[in-house]
């Protein structure tokens, strides 16, 4: 049987990590943004890697290489980077938050502070 998971499309939108989330599914959740950036605004379920650190702090990754991992930062365009990297380094399921934490604001949470 194939596991659903091994077809995942490469975005997935603010709604559906919230859902993610509320079901209490497993994934890691990688924020890919600077630790400035991080002190503004964060999610608290999400790890910070910065994007710039991932290649030397992929060690880290490790142990979730075959897990969902969901990569967010501000508006999408370094985490779907990110997310591309992480898929050429060999991690199946690996999903860029589409929109960033801004979206995140703007649809689910507002009191998440944008910037």
């Amino acid at each position: 049987m194939i596991d659903p998971q091994d077809d995942l499309p490469l975005e997935i939108d603010v709604r559906g990590v919230k859902k993610l989330l509320d079901d209490g599914t497993d994934f890691f959740f990688l924020d890919c943004r600077e630790p400035t950036e991080h002190a503004i605004a964060k999610l608290d379920s999400a790890v910070l890697i910065p994007m710039g650190e991932i290649p030397a702090r992929l060690a880290e990754l490790e142990p979730v290489r075959d897990q969902r991992i969901v990569v967010h930062c501000h508006h999408g365009g370094r985490s779907m980077q990110v997310t591309q990297w992480l898929q050429q380094q060999g991690f199946p399921k690996v999903q860029n938050m589409e929109g960033g934490i801004d979206t995140w604001s703007c649809e689910i949470d507002s009191s998440v502070a944008r910037y």
